[in-house]
């Protein structure tokens, strides 16, 4: 256990060490390398480039001059491995264990970039960009929640305290009476990130006016929605500001217990989770007495099996029980009979994400990013067709379009934007007549969309919005708990729908078919995940109707995406009668003379697409 004032000279002496990534003007005669070692980089072999590094390191007595960093997620996913080299601040992508020894010479050695390892951000050798700060990705981003991901060792408590760690809590437990601490929230206008946007203080004095012998606060980290990975690269990249988030808010309602709920599929952040937590313990900053006063609390961890309705949060606590997942009936709400029958507050990890800034500086510093009703910032993981799929924060009353075009670099290819998927399958689809829509909860209602818990999927002119709206509808009803009829039922028959109507066998009707199941779910369904799973279908038919009427009415996809009615032919002006496709095709459905146009049986075609990729003269069209 340390003392307050052994915590302090440790983040005093820490801090010094770290000057240089902290944007100070320090010397300290010593290069620092950090490297990616969130998932994604994890997976493209950046543990090696940390070995590779070492290895060469040692080997050529650098020690004294070069240490190396693992590091959470920087965000620009698209372009990892990355790593950074400190204090020049070079920013090197698409890294390789290959590369390392090029990377010691030139520049650890040398003192020369490795210009072939910059980020090109255009066709021109003038828009290669040296340093994080000058990309176009980060520009216009405000990194809040993310603030540490990238810049610490996250299984480092030293490095957290000297980023302002863990002063948050030493505040409210010295400083502040826990009314206070629920009326900072309050003024704040921080909303819960996890998708429903409710005011996080109005929670919390919920649960802390509630008389009861046991509370508890609840971390939601089972992030289900496909394409989301927001509070994966918070947990693995920051995991103490979850952890202080979280004994802040035990301090405010009264709890002494706290859980979190994250799922098993991330194994990363589990473990970075488990040695934060015993690092917090062995400080004294979790346990009794914490800083020295009355206030004893302490978290625990539990795994989930991957269960998207286990990020309902009445399912939540049922399944942290011991429990099957299922929803309850509200009321009573959490706050009065939560967890073990006992006043409970559940928020998601970039929620809680937040808190410790937002006690430091003040509510109304947080009050004053984003917008009026949407206060601070928002995390996305872009994904789908753009050009730099990653990590993205911004502050609320950001246009989708600055989004993708100035932060995501647009759409790959040359293609046309044609819609974004935000709030995953809980949300809707936004077409680009909507581009200039301010990303904030009560815009994106008003267009038929949601936030969601962030992420954001991008598509072009070759998606076709009803197969869209079936692939997220397949996804709900496989993830439902089955434990109320409209969405067991409901989304189920939704879905068998779309899928006839994406084979070409849709009939008149199935519109209105369609709109009628979704408004019955959307009002009997008994929690929120059952209530807007037919979201999808709503934003697609709003916006896109044609797209399902050229399906029903004439048998054909304009995107030419779903294979039941797509044909493969082959333009007579272009075919140069190679017989190339002929010989590649499965089936044997392409005929012709050598040196004379080809022609497809379109009874035989299996529609592979085999052809159309092989053909050297693009005279193959889908139509």
């Amino acid at each position: 256990m340390k003392s307050l004032e052994e915590l302090n000279e440790i983040r005093t002496k820490t801090a010094e060490k770290l000057g240089i990534r902290m944007g100070k003007q320090v010397d300290i005669g010593k290069k620092n390398i950090l490297i990616c070692c969130g998932t994604g980089c994890t997976s493209s072999k950046s543990p090696k480039i940390i070995e590779e590094f070492n290895k060469q390191i040692k080997e050529k007595k650098l020690e004294d001059k070069v240490e190396v960093t693992k590091t959470g997620c920087f965000g620009l996913c698209a372009r990892g491995p990355i790593v950074i080299v400190y204090p020049e601040e070079t920013f090197y992508t698409h890294v390789k264990p290959e590369d390392v020894t090029e990377i010691m010479e030139q520049d650890i050695i040398g003192g020369n970039v490795v210009e072939r390892l910059l980020v090109k951000e255009g066709e021109t050798s003038d828009q290669i960009a040296h340093k994080l700060h000058e990309l176009g990705f980060y520009k216009k981003q405000m990194r809040l929640a993310l603030r540490n991901c990238g810049r610490i060792n996250p299984e480092n408590i030293d490095e957290y305290l000297a980023f302002d760690g863990y002063e948050a809590l030493q505040k409210v437990l010295l400083e502040m009476t826990p009314e206070q601490v629920v009326e900072t929230m309050l003024a704040s206008g921080l909303r819960g990130r996890g998708g429903a946007g409710f005011p996080t203080g109005r929670k919390w004095d919920f649960a802390r006016k509630v008389t009861a012998d046991q509370k508890y606060v609840c971390c939601n980290a089972d992030e289900g929605d496909p394409g989301a990975f927001m509070d994966r690269s918070v947990l693995e990249g920051d995991p103490h500001s979850v952890l202080e988030a979280m004994a802040i808010a035990g301090y405010a309602i009264g709890a002494s217990q706290g859980y979190i709920y994250v799922r098993a599929e991330y194994p990363i952040a589990v473990e970075r989770l488990k040695i934060a937590i015993n690092q917090a313990r062995e400080y004294g900053i979790l346990g009794n007495n914490i800083f020295g006063t009355d206030f004893n609390f302490d978290i625990d961890l539990r795994l989930g099996a991957g269960a998207f309705v286990c990020g309902e949060e009445t399912a939540l606590m049922t399944s942290i029980e011991g429990k099957r997942g299922e929803p309850r009936t509200r009321p009573p709400f959490p706050a009065v009979k939560g967890l073990f029958g006992k006043p409970t507050i559940l928020n998601n990890v970039e929620t809680l994400a937040n808190v410790p800034q937002i006690i430091i500086n003040g509510a109304e510093w947080f009050k004053n990013i984003g917008t009026e009703k949407s206060s601070g910032t928002k995390v996305f993981a872009l994904g789908g067709k753009i050009k730099n799929t990653g990590l993205v924060e911004v502050p609320m009353g950001t246009t989708l379009r600055e989004i993708i075009y100035d932060i995501g670099g647009g759409i790959p290819n040359g293609k046309e934007f044609k819609a974004a998927q935000t709030g995953g399958p809980s949300g809707g689809c936004i077409p680009k007549e909507h581009l200039d829509t301010p990303i904030d909860y009560d815009s994106l209602m008003a267009i038929g969309s949601m936030m969601g818990s962030g992420g954001l999927i991008v598509m072009d002119e070759d998606n076709c919005m009803v197969d869209i709206a079936k692939f997220f509808l397949e996804f709900t009803q496989d993830e439902s708990c089955g434990k109320c009829p409209p969405c067991r039922i409901g989304t189920k028959r939704m879905y068998q729908i779309l899928e006839r109507i994406t084979e070409g066998k849709g009939k008149e009707g199935d519109i209105e078919e369609l709109e009628k199941l979704a408004q019955n779910i959307k009002r009997s369904a008994l929690c929120g995940l059952g209530q807007t799973a037919p979201n999808p279908v709503l934003s697609t038919l709003k916006y896109f109707r044609d797209e399902y009427e050229a399906h029903i009415k004439e048998k054909r996809c304009p995107a030419g995406a779903c294979k039941g009615l797509t044909k493969y032919h082959i333009n007579p002006d272009l075919c140069k009668g190679c017989g190339l496709c002929a010989r590649n095709c499965p089936v044997g459905a392409i005929t012709g003379e050598v040196k004379s146009p080809h022609t497809i049986n379109t009874d035989k075609c299996v529609k592979c697409g085999l052809c159309m990729s092989k053909c050297p003269f693009k005279a193959i069209e889908k139509k």
